[in-house]
């Protein structure tokens, strides 16, 4: 797991320098943020699927975590934490909705939530380049109204989202410069 934290101050400034076999304080402290909210030992991967799934109710309020194309942002408003998504994935969150949304690009897994909670949705998506069908499945949208899906990286395609009768399709990219949070699939 690579992590790379974040701080206004040199790593290991104004610390006694770290012993043989000691953890740098830059580690030390990661450590700690991931190990308070019982993220320890886990990878980015892993880390989003525990968060995104989490009953909106038990999430932490006091951490921001943020998945991009490359990297989970963790934050407790002291410390930051950037764990990195493998390169070949790309986690994309799916909100669809029927009469409310809100504006999102990067997905907050603590903060984020959709329209529809616990329902039953058929999710379709498509390469539109090669035409490949990369998803196809039943899904229970979480607690927050996602459905969250990983797929292959460099693609752009369409999503087609069914529900209750109604249904709902819009475009995606899992390039660098796409989006990991989709909240403009209005289902009708």
């Amino acid at each position: 797991m690579i992590l790379a934290g974040c701080s206004s101050a040199e790593p290991g400034a104004g610390q006694a320098p770290a012993g043989p076999g000691a953890e740098p304080p830059a580690a030390e402290a990661d450590a700690e943020l991931l190990a308070e909210h019982d993220l320890a030992g886990m990878e980015a991967p892993e880390i989003i699927e525990r968060l995104d799934r989490l009953a909106v109710d038990e999430r932490p309020s006091d951490l921001m975590a943020s998945v991009r194309p490359d990297e989970l942002l963790l934050s407790d408003g002291e410390q930051d934490l950037a764990l990195e998504i493998p390169g070949d994935r790309h986690y994309l969150s799916i909100a669809p909705y029927v009469n409310q949304t809100h504006e999102c690009f990067y997905h907050s897994l603590t903060t984020c939530t959709g329209e529809l909670s616990g329902e039953e949705v058929q999710v379709r998506i498509v390469d539109d380049a090669t035409g490949e069908v990369l998803v196809e499945e039943q899904a229970t949208t979480f607690d927050n109204g996602f459905v969250g899906l990983w797929l292959p990286r460099e693609v752009e395609g369409t999503i087609e989202v069914s529900h209750d009768g109604l249904t709902g399709v819009t475009d995606f990219s899992t390039t660098d410069e796409g989006a990991t949070c989709v909240t403009t699939l209005q289902l009708a």
